[in-house]
């Protein structure tokens, strides 16, 4: 099973572009599109409940938007049934389930993309997608890639709603430490390792710790040192 190396998993912000750049060092990063924003402008023309509240002012449901999110989500059902398995089992069902599926979805997404205006909304969630199909595919060749970073960003939920409240880091520096904080403290969590008790005892440890012995205080590998008290 071919690996990709270096991959980001996100939407189409510019910003990323530079990452993906041929040139970069020491090599480009890998783009994975998101299927769950793929699918979001489509859910939006196809959304019957959004309608009825938004009212007259509300856009006309769209078959076809309809019929794009039914297929889309056929794949993200095959993804439901091999959660928690391993990369290579990943790889195969995908193969076998997922890639039929994804052909079948490239052709009937281009025959209906040729017979509507560019200026049709639906017409552009569909450019968005099959301009970067090559991409949005690279699920079906590694297992380790997930069909949407959902899971990522449910992550940064608690930052982006708490941001007006610490809305300025004072510095590019204060901002590079608050973002390895975040990685400490997400991956803590991660690791079902409350990061008060972890960071609390790796603080107070790190500095006595022989530097080949690290990797022990990784949230991971990470044992609570015992004290006297506590062996009493």
């Amino acid at each position: 099973m071919p690996l990709i190396r270096r991959i980001l998993q996100a939407d189409s912000f510019a910003g990323y572009n530079r990452l993906y750049a041929v040139g970069r060092l020491p090599g480009p990063v890998t783009e994975i599109p998101c299927w769950a924003h793929g699918r979001r402008k489509f859910f939006e023309f196809a959304d019957i409940t959004a309608s009825k509240r938004r009212g007259r002012n509300a856009p006309p449901i769209s078959p076809l938007a309809m019929e794009a999110v039914k297929r889309i989500d056929v794949l993200f059902d095959i993804e439901r049934s091999i959660k928690g398995e391993t990369a290579a089992r990943r790889h195969a069902v995908r193969q076998e389930l997922s890639a039929p599926v994804l052909a079948e979805l490239e052709t009937w997404m281009k025959a209906e993309r040729a017979k509507l205006s560019r200026h049709t909304p639906v017409a552009k969630a569909m450019d968005y997608m099959l301009k970067r199909w090559d991409r949005f595919a690279r699920f079906l060749d590694d297992g380790r890639i997930c069909l949407s970073n959902d899971a990522a960003e449910r992550c940064l939920r608690g930052i982006a709603l708490g941001r007006k409240s610490w809305l300025f880091a004072g510095s590019d520096r204060g901002g590079r430490r608050a973002a390895a904080m975040y990685i400490l403290i997400g991956t803590a969590k991660l690791n079902d390792v409350d990061p008060q008790a972890w960071l609390a005892d790796v603080l107070g440890r790190i500095a006595g710790t022989p530097q080949n012995r690290l990797d022990e205080l990784l949230p991971w590998n990470w044992i609570p040192e015992q004290r006297p008290d506590q062996a009493a």
